[in-house]
């Protein structure tokens, strides 16, 4: 079974923020492959199963707090007996310009707090991520407050964007593998319409 996780906090307050961006892809994800996520006291996060084909994916957003988020995935892969290959992790990277993506099939945590979590947690870090840029902010906000807080709407609409375009990526890693989204994908930027 091929496992999506995205990284989040749980809570309204901080419902879609730059740091939530990947609660956001899971969400769309639900509904496009007509899913429906729950909470599991178990996993300590809200799942859902769909099917993409005919191959089963588990949807996963840890309810542990970003910080955490390993412990909801090694208790996953405990229970499901997937191997951290078959996941696919899906978070915000403030070290990229808000709209731009970028997919690899493992490295290091990049200073993430919730990816070094699932490293930690699992003793890997031999699994897919989607990085869904958010920029560092404008002005003089700093780093927290801009992941933490709901964008301007300018800032908002290139997000809800590139949530789109992350989606449709995800779709690809799951459907082709990691190789082909990274050939689609990497390096592509969000856009607003012309008239946005």
């Amino acid at each position: 079974m091929k496992i999506v996780v995205g990284l989040g906090n749980p809570g309204q307050q901080y419902a879609h923020t730059p740091h939530n961006a990947g609660f956001d892809v899971v969400d769309a994800l639900s509904r496009e492959l007509h899913g429906e996520l729950r909470r599991s006291l178990r996993f300590k996060a809200h799942t859902g199963k769909v099917l993409v084909g005919e191959a089963p994916v588990l949807l996963v957003k840890p309810d542990t707090f970003m910080n955490l988020s390993g412990e909801a995935v090694a208790a996953i892969l405990r229970r499901t007996g997937a191997e951290m290959s078959e996941v696919v992790v899906v978070l915000d990277d403030a070290d990229l310009p808000l709209g731009r993506l970028r997919i690899r099939p493992g490295g290091s945590s990049g200073g993430h707090r919730g990816l070094a979590s699932i490293v930690a947690c699992t003793g890997t870090d031999a699994f897919a991520r989607v990085r869904i840029g958010v920029g560092r902010g404008a002005g003089a906000r700093d780093l927290v407050e801009h992941v933490l807080s709901r964008p301007p709407r300018e800032e908002r609409e290139l997000l809800e964007k590139s949530i789109v375009l992350a989606t449709q990526a995800v779709l690809v890693c799951l459907r082709e593998g990691v190789e082909p989204a990274m050939n689609q994908f990497n390096g592509m930027v969000a856009k607003l319409d012309a008239a946005g």
